[in-house]
């Protein structure tokens, strides 16, 4: 099989830490022209992409403007800075816990989305951390949701990006999550969750069905207090709600979870009040770069339940 070719280097700089789209026109892509195939390519108002056009906004390989006329050939790219949505900044800094010349892990507040996706683009942890430390090639190695708080791995020059992406989907990274949720007397742990989730796109949560098992997490309660425990979480797998799904399934699903077990009405955009209690409390790996053995912790606490 042939190698994919990869993508020529942005001509464009980022803006705001937020990388320029590239667009590649595929082999039988609909329009005659440059032109009439973003048109019907791009979900943008009327006028819009015109507009960038007489702007100089969209350009080719070699930083020039593009013509909209240019006639559509499969394999050309072009680059153009996205509008961003306003966007409700989130008042809880990002911090970081340690840096070198590969990677750097910072802890991540709740509701700060890792990467640009969907509505939140400049407010997220990445661009944030791109602009306030003046590393335009950082890159996120894995993802935590938005809701979540914890830590995350980034990494430093994009040739080295594969290696630390590897360590997750090898499982070679220990992580531990913690967790505010109702406390169960009945609920006999510790005990190992193993179960199938699917998520179907543009559904809001995932579910569990009939089938081999592809999420497994280990659930372990470390404090009560009251009508809440808290509890240290070992997921094995890394699949998407995964955490959220296995504790709502055990009947204690986590405090001011949004979407398990019922999804409610979304919050308003500067409503900050009602945090998941959920972190990513620990990673442990060995430096696949280096080879030094890493250990970090986060150091936020669960207003849930604190310390």
């Amino acid at each position: 099989m042939a190698r994919r070719s990869s993508a020529p280097p942005s001509p464009l700089p980022q803006r705001d830490g937020v990388d320029p789209v590239r667009v590649r026109l595929p082999a039988g892509g609909p329009g005659a022209t440059v032109g009439e195939h973003l048109r019907a390519r791009l979900a943008a108002g009327p006028g819009v992409i015109d507009a960038m056009f007489a702007a100089g906004a969209i350009v080719g390989a070699d930083g020039r403007p593009v013509d909209p006329q240019t006639p559509y050939r499969a394999g050309l790219h072009v680059w153009f800075h996205r509008e961003l949505p306003a966007e409700e900044p989130v008042p809880f800094p990002v911090e970081v816990v340690y840096r070198d010349e590969h990677i750097v892990v910072a802890d991540k507040p709740h509701f700060l989305a890792t990467t640009p996706r969907g509505r939140h683009v400049a407010e997220t942890a990445l661009a944030r951390l791109r602009r306030d430390l003046g590393i335009p090639a950082l890159t996120a190695a894995h993802r935590l949701d938005r809701l979540t708080a914890g830590l995350v791995l980034f990494t430093v020059r994009p040739e080295e990006r594969g290696a630390y992406q590897t360590l997750f989907r090898d499982r070679r990274v220990v992580k531990e999550y913690e967790a505010v949720a109702p406390h169960d007397p009945a609920l006999e742990l510790p005990r190992v969750v193993r179960s199938r989730l699917v998520k179907e796109r543009g559904s809001l949560t995932a579910r569990e069905v009939e089938g081999e098992p592809n999420a497994v997490s280990r659930v372990e309660l470390t404090r009560r207090r009251g009508g809440l425990g808290r509890y240290r979480l070992l997921p094995e797998t890394g699949q998407t709600h995964q955490l959220r799904v296995h504790l709502c399934a055990l009947g204690v699903p986590i405090l001011w979870d949004p979407l398990y077990p019922v999804v409610t009405p979304p919050a308003a955009p500067d409503d900050f009040s009602r945090p998941l209690q959920l972190l990513a409390r620990v990673l442990r790996f060995t430096d696949p770069v280096t080879g030094r053995r890493h250990e970090f912790r986060s150091g936020r606490e669960l207003e849930g339940f604190p310390s």
